[in-house]
């Protein structure tokens, strides 16, 4: 699909920028909207903001911004040295914590966002998609919801999260193909307390569940109020879904991420890693360009009759809360700056609502002042990298050469919290 076609669905009407690189940073998805379209439409490339991004993340966005103003040495030969107008390549950069946690953009294009679309519909053999829409529009899951709407002449209606978590619950007008809702785990775990919410996602299609770890007592739930579930596996880098276990599926017992959707292919290696490829994958991380067919995830997993999908979680050490992914060393460094946490160890602990929390540990002697730890991160991070416990250690495991023993601190802290050892909820 090229550019100049998305822009003509989007309804963008002029090209109102010269510039290079466009930053959307929009809470009202209504507003990101409108700035979306009208960026299409020019020739600068696209770069979606989390707007709760605090001074340590937009370092960084700029940062890569001045990588990106460079020569681009990276990019492959067969690629001109500047994409011509109305070109699809390189021209949406979708923010991802990548393997490390840290600001990174996903660098898409039509052509990407096209082949996840088909590959969607074609899956839950969709012919129209009308979506509902509580996810965040600079996410991947949130914009591929927009996305599908738009592709197929479907209709996208974003709704008010906070005011549907308090009871408002809006009807939606009957619709040929139905309504589909994407949900992370921690949302559906909230809806399902109340009986007229539960009603209310009856009326779905297909509810979409991802995003981070789901827990098995909430999927047998959720059954059990036989809601049409989709539980789903994907990521950023793939322009979101890969992989989808359909509602009928889900209904007669299923508990995987399902099979895997038409436009792309799955490879599980002999230690478990997941490997994608398909015409959705990404085409790099700004400001450099992929090389290969597949991409190398961090995801451990396996494949059920050889169709489908189990994922076994992270093989790395990045922090899944609330669909957010976190690097640990990145928040215990901002933690370090403020004076009081020398020493310090961030973790990510299982739990019930998030899948996991964070929590800062260290050692009972430091005496920190917290009110100024907490004064520094709330400046310094988004709300979902800050720690929700404060967790102090008599004995802090270090070696001979004064390196802190990461597994013992791991022991240490989960004795501590049954326990119930901990200073300071943010």
């Amino acid at each position: 699909m090229e550019r100049a076609e998305l822009a003509r669905l989007l309804g963008g009407t002029a090209k109102l920028h010269a510039a290079r690189h466009i930053l959307i940073s929009e809470t009202e998805p209504r507003k990101f909207m409108t700035a979306f379209a009208q960026a299409v439409v020019g020739d600068a490339e696209i770069f979606l903001c989390d707007p709760k991004w605090g001074s340590a993340e937009r370092a960084q966005v700029d940062a890569l911004l001045c990588r990106g103003a460079g020569p681009d040495k990276s990019r492959p030969a067969s690629r001109p040295e500047r994409d011509a107008p109305g070109s699809p390549l390189g021209y949406l950069m979708i923010p991802t914590g990548g393997t490390g946690g840290r600001v990174r953009f996903a660098r898409h294009d039509g052509a990407t966002i096209a082949a996840a679309v088909q590959g969607f519909v074609r899956h839950f053999d969709l012919a129209q998609v009308n979506a509902a829409g509580v996810l965040p529009l600079h996410h991947v899951s949130g914009l591929m919801a927009w996305m599908r709407c738009v592709l197929t002449g479907g209709q996208f209606r974003p709704l008010d999260w906070k005011a549907i978590e308090g009871g408002a619950l809006p009807p939606l007008p009957v619709k040929i193909h139905g309504w589909v809702l994407s949900l992370v785990p921690t949302q559906l775990e909230r809806l399902l307390h109340r009986a007229a919410a539960v009603d209310w996602l009856r009326k779905f299609r297909i509810i979409f569940l991802g995003g981070g770890p789901t827990w098995p007592e909430l999927l047998d739930q959720a059954a059990a109020l036989k809601l049409p579930l989709s539980p789903g596996y994907g990521m950023t880098e793939s322009a979101a879904m890969l992989a989808a276990l359909r509602p009928e599926e889900f209904l007669a017992g299923g508990r995987s991420c399902g099979t895997i959707l038409p436009h792309a292919t799955v490879q599980i290696s002999s230690d478990r890693r997941i490997s994608v490829s398909g015409e959705s994958l990404f085409r790099g991380y700004y400001p450099l360009w992929r090389t290969g067919d597949s991409f190398a995830t961090e995801d451990g997993g396996w494949l059920e009759k050889g169709e489908y999908l189990h994922v076994t979680g992270r093989r790395d050490t990045v922090i899944i809360t609330g669909g957010e992914k976190v690097d640990p060393e990145e928040v215990a460094t901002v933690l370090r700056s403020s004076g009081e946490l020398p020493d310090v160890v961030v973790l990510g602990v299982p739990d019930s609502e998030w899948g996991q929390v964070i929590i800062a540990v260290y050692p009972e002697s430091a005496q920190p002042r917290l009110k100024k730890v907490g004064e520094v991160m709330n400046r310094r991070l988004a709300p979902a990298k800050r720690p929700k416990l404060f967790v102090p250690l008599t004995n802090w495991p270090v070696n001979d050469e004064g390196k802190v023993n990461r597994t013992e601190v791991v022991r240490l802290a989960e004795l501590a919290l049954q326990s119930g050892i901990g200073r300071f909820k943010n």
